[in-house]
């Protein structure tokens, strides 16, 4: 590395770039400020680079001949602007802004001034394609210089501001949109707890099968993100049933095949409610309400799925459902011993329920960890898991 310094006192007045016009304090402090990297294999243009600029106040300023090394100084370094000589012995200019490429993707802007004596209308072509921004001709007016910095750093600063104006408004929109659709889970939370209200008295089913689903969520792998928004959505499984009339919903006998039909469309109705969401919530909510009653030999509905065609967190909450449901009394039947339930879900494995999901129901069960009895489950805490 070649480096030069001046420690004269810059011209013009201090804090400012020479032969600039005025500008407000904040813009000219980070002008100065800039990080200015020159690669020139003449050490006597990178002394009279280096003199103009720290003589317009310009501090942070790093040279090389070796343009290998201005490579590795770019990422070290991480210049606001490169005052690139296009004629260098083995890598030339060319050759350093090929190797620079992945610098000007990905929406960046940093500004290459090229310094050259070649300026023909080739080579201005062939290195603006390369990601130059501007051109200097050698031998190079000191007043040009300055103007030339100075025009590319703002460019850079203005584009940086925006891009930080574009992401605060973006994290703006996010935060809004976030609470925009807390607000429709939190209306339909309430909707599910009507329609639960209205054939389970104690309104704590739904609750209790989304800390089951999450359970069995956590049993089965999923990441810490996918178990919360099953916990959140599991609870929404029968909103539909807002929909469906009373004399079907609390019959206290057996429904007929058209009342039965009628009943089953509160999985379609839930999923219509739940529908046009933008969020991995309101989306997986819509997906558990249209197919949590689907069976993965294919025999559920609504839309006959079987196997891995029926959402992952559809079939959670069939199996949280049916073991919660059938340990409590509903107006068409009182609930089962828990020897019958568990009889009954190890019958079911691999025709209504996943195998894997109903091993690992059975798993919680017989550790304790998902209890029932006739007036209500348990579910109680485990080290390491969901709360």
């Amino acid at each position: 590395m070649n480096r030069a310094r001046d420690q004269r006192p810059a011209a013009g007045a201090p804090g400012r770039p020479a032969n600039a016009q005025a500008i407000p304090l904040q813009q000219a402090m980070q002008l100065l400020g800039a990080r200015i990297l020159i690669i020139d294999d003449q050490a006597t243009n990178i002394e009279l680079l280096q003199r103009l600029l720290r003589r317009a106040g310009y501090r942070e300023i790093r040279a090389t001949t070796d343009s290998l090394e201005g490579i590795e100084l770019v990422s070290d370094f991480s210049p606001d602007i490169i005052l690139l000589d296009l004629q260098m012995p083995g890598l030339d200019g060319f050759g350093v802004l090929d190797a620079l490429r992945p610098h000007f993707g990905g929406g960046a802007y940093l500004p290459v001034l090229m310094l050259t004596a070649d300026g023909s209308d080739e080579t201005t072509q062939a290195a603006l394609s390369r990601g130059a921004k501007d051109f200097l001709a050698k031998p190079f007016p000191p007043g040009e210089v300055l103007l030339r910095v100075r025009n590319l750093l703002e460019t850079r600063f203005l584009y940086q501001a925006l891009q930080d104006q574009n992401r605060g408004l973006d994290a703006v929109v996010r935060e809004r949109t976030r609470e925009l659709e807390e607000a429709q889970v939190e209306v339909l939370e309430r909707l599910a707890s009507a329609a639960e209200f209205r054939d389970d008295d104690t309104g704590r089913h739904t609750r209790r099968v989304g800390d089951i689903a999450a359970r069995l969520a956590v049993a089965l792998g999923l990441d810490a993100a996918r178990v919360e928004i099953v916990r959140r959505t599991a609870p929404l499984h029968d909103v539909g049933k807002i929909g469906i009339p009373d004399r079907i919903l609390l019959k206290p006998g057996a429904l007929t095949p058209a009342e039965r039909d009628v009943m089953r469309t509160h999985t379609t109705i839930g999923a219509h409610m739940l529908s046009g969401g933008h969020s991995p919530l309101v989306r997986t909510a819509e997906r558990i309400a249209r197919s949590h009653h689907e069976r993965w030999d294919g025999a559920g509905y609504p839309d006959g799925l079987s196997g891995e065609a029926i959402p992952i967190e559809a079939r959670l909450v069939a199996a949280a459902d049916y073991f919660d449901a059938l340990s409590h009394d509903r107006p068409y039947r009182t609930a089962w011993p828990m020897e019958r339930i568990i009889a009954d879900i190890q019958g079911a494995r691999g025709g209504h329920f996943d195998p894997l999901v109903t091993d690992a129901l059975l798993s919680l069960h017989r550790s304790g960890v998902i209890a029932a009895d006739a007036e209500r489950s348990r579910v109680t805490p485990q080290p390491g898991q969901l709360a």
